[in-house]
């Protein structure tokens, strides 16, 4: 029987878009000659990968399908995300509940008022609303060495550089700090093992959406599938204030995986140069599974609200391009990168 093909993952964060990674990932998990490595991933993609690894130790492949649709499901506050598929095609389209969402005056009033107001001035009252999500989560099962190896990215508030969380120091803390959005929660608070000091963490997007370096290491695969949510290309100029503040945010939470592939990027130079002595530094195979075109028709108002039936729409959306991605380019993992990383860059 052939050995199945490994690959890691890099899960982005972006709110309840997350549920389309979702879908990319109950895609993949139906593919038994296809092996997750390892996950690294922050905030919404950080939340999908303890999920994953969770439900893993659990029921295998099957349990991690699991996981996931309870998670989206917690997030949505529904127990059941399934949607009949004959209801499909008459549903609004994600872009046309997104436009609704951020015209809305509950909505306008909401993003006033974030702006204006602090988290921590609801004082003793405060409670960060992913807690009670990730306290159903077994962590001595998303600790484990049980399925794929786990990586979350957080920011250190104090000096804006990327912390990641691994093996035993994977916690619900950890997995909240990953997702913890300055203007909404408070900064997460806590010691770490390393150091002894307590420290303050937001939302790794800011300098890790997600980091790629953990997924680097020697004994892990060469190919790293990208679930992208943000995209890094749009077409029309934003020219009204929710236009140009969900810009803002795109090109924010896409700065640091920008970097990290101009980094690969030049070390495939290096190395198709022969200006390094081989095997010095790993040739990093690059793919990405994305839907720009969806994404482009989304804003940050479907990020902040879940609606169901947007989960559900952008779910099949993930299901969809990674049924499309292994079409075309399953044969490529382990032998060729599909990203034109110099067409990118130059």
């Amino acid at each position: 029987m052939a050995q199945p093909v490994r690959i890691n993952l890099a899960l982005q964060g972006g709110g309840a878009h997350g549920a389309y990674t979702w879908g990319v990932l109950d895609r993949l998990l139906e593919e038994e000659d296809l092996e997750i490595a390892a996950i690294c991933g922050t905030s919404a993609g950080a939340l999908n990968g303890a999920a994953l690894k969770a439900g893993w130790h659990e029921d295998g492949r099957a349990g991690a399908r699991a996981r996931l649709s309870w998670l989206w499901g917690q997030v949505t506050r529904l127990n059941d995300q399934a949607l009949p598929a004959w209801m499909m095609p008459w549903l609004p389209h994600p872009g046309m509940v997104s436009r609704a969402i951020e015209t809305s005056p509950g909505y306008l009033w909401a993003d006033t008022v974030t702006r204006m107001l602090s988290p921590y001035g609801l004082g003793p009252f405060y409670r960060n609303p992913l807690e009670p999500i990730v306290a159903e989560l077994d962590f001595d099962h998303v600790c484990s060495d049980v399925g794929p190896e786990l990586h979350l990215c957080a920011t250190n508030v104090r000096t804006g550089k990327v912390r990641t969380f691994t093996g035993d120091r994977i916690s619900g803390q950890a997995v909240m700090a990953s997702a913890c959005l300055p203007t909404l929660f408070q900064a997460v608070e806590m010691e770490d093992p390393d150091t002894g000091v307590t420290e303050a963490f937001w939302d790794g997007g800011f300098s890790g959406n997600p980091a790629l370096f953990p997924l680097y290491a020697m004994h892990l695969p060469d190919d790293i599938v990208i679930v992208n949510i943000n995209p890094i290309y749009r077409e029309t100029l934003p020219v009204t204030p929710p236009e140009i503040q969900n810009r803002i945010n795109e090109i924010s939470f896409n700065a640091s995986l920008l970097r990290d592939l101009r980094a690969i990027n030049f070390v495939q130079r290096l190395i198709a140069e022969g200006s390094v002595v081989e095997g010095a530094m790993k040739n990093v195979l690059v793919h990405m599974i994305a839907d720009d075109g969806l994404m482009n028709a989304l804003s940050v108002a479907t990020k902040m609200v879940a609606v169901p039936t947007v989960i559900a729409q952008l779910k099949e959306a993930g299901r969809r391009a990674a049924g499309e991605f292994l079409r075309q380019h399953r044969r490529d993992l382990g032998k060729r990168q599909t990203v034109d990383l110099r067409e990118m860059f130059d």
